[in-house]
């Protein structure tokens, strides 16, 4: 009686912990973009306008402030400006860090071609005898490396889990890595599901 209790308590929580979370999740993200209404005076916002708060509208403020900032950017007039306020950001030494760094992460994701990661591999890390899921994260070459070496070098991202945003890059020789007959979202799901959920071969 007991083990069927436990194993019915299993199931439901199977069902409504995803629910529960994914809704968490959505819940602060539209909170965090209903912020972004703030940036508009206080006589031209929603809450205002209308007379009351309407949740979520901070999300459709953002995708349109974020895509006619795109349509800005992508213009001459937009680049002279952007590349105006890199520059400013550039002289300021903990800013600039933190901005470079943001940015290429986020270029990283978010282009497509040769700034996303390549190839799921195995690498044995953090020891021999110890094969780590891996992302090669570049086709170009580490002509310096190679020189030292004399090897083919291959720079790859070694995920943690189940936070596959944070890991260690390392630079392994050619020889000793594994690639994998697995799309890039599967192993991430693998990654994320603490092994449970395992890839299967891309057909």
């Amino acid at each position: 009686m007991i083990k069927m209790l436990k194993r019915y308590l299993i199931a439901g929580i199977l069902v409504w912990a995803p629910i529960w979370i994914t809704l968490l999740f959505i819940k602060f993200f539209v909170n965090i973009f209903d912020d972004f209404i703030t940036l508009l005076p206080k006589a031209y916002q929603p809450d205002t306008l209308i007379g009351f708060h309407v949740p979520g509208l901070g999300v459709l403020f953002t995708i349109l402030l974020v895509t006619f900032t795109g349509v800005l950017v992508t213009n001459f007039v937009g680049k002279r400006i952007v590349a105006f306020g890199e520059a400013l950001l550039d002289k300021i030494p903990l800013v600039r860090s933190i901005y470079s760094g943001v940015k290429k992460v986020l270029q990283t994701i978010l282009t497509s071609g040769d700034m996303s990661f390549r190839k799921v591999l195995l690498v044995e890390y953090p020891r021999k005898g110890i094969w780590s899921i891996a992302f090669q994260t570049s086709n170009d070459s580490l002509s310096k490396a190679e020189q030292l070496t004399g090897k083919t070098m291959v720079t790859v991202f070694v995920p943690t889990t189940p936070n596959p945003t944070s890991g260690y890059l390392i630079i392994v020789p050619h020889e000793d890595i594994i690639e994998l007959d697995i799309n890039i979202d599967a192993a991430i799901k693998m990654v994320i599901s603490l092994g449970v959920i395992l890839p299967q071969q891309k057909k």
